[in-house]
C-alpha cells in the first residue's frame, strides 16, 4: 500500500509543445508536430502552443487532430466531445491532457 494515495506526474515541468504547421484536409485540420519531440507514450500535462490560426473559410465542423509523426489524436474537450474549427478558440497557448494509455487528448 503506498503511503500517498495519488499518482504523480510532471515530476519534471511541464512539456511544452510548438505546432509547426497546421494541414486542412476534406476530412479533419491537423496540428503537425515534429517527430523527433517524442511524447509517446506520455500520460501528462502538456502546454500546446498554437502560433497560427486556421485558415479562413475552413468548414466549422472538422475535427482537430494532433498530429506527431504516425501518432493521430483527436482533440476533445470535457464530455469527450471532439473540438471542432467552430469551438477552437484560435491562436495562443492551451493547456492539455494527454493520456496515450487511455487515448484521452483533452484540452482543459
Amino acid at each position: 500500500m503506498a503511503i500517498y494515495p495519488y499518482q504523480y506526474i510532471n515530476l519534471n515541468g511541464v512539456p511544452t509543445l510548438e505546432v509547426q504547421r497546421i494541414n486542412v484536409t476534406d476530412t479533419s485540420v491537423d496540428f503537425i508536430f515534429r517527430r523527433e519531440r517524442g511524447i509517446n507514450p506520455f500520460r501528462g500535462l502538456l502546454l500546446i502552443y498554437v502560433p497560427e490560426a486556421i485558415p479562413t473559410g475552413t468548414t466549422g465542423t472538422l475535427p482537430i487532430r494532433f498530429v506527431e509523426g504516425s501518432n493521430i489524436q483527436n482533440v476533445t474537450e470535457a464530455g469527450n466531445t471532439n473540438v471542432t474549427v467552430s469551438t477552437f478558440p484560435g491562436v495562443g497557448i492551451y493547456l492539455v491532457y494527454y493520456d496515450t494509455y487511455a487515448n484521452i487528448l483533452q484540452i482543459i
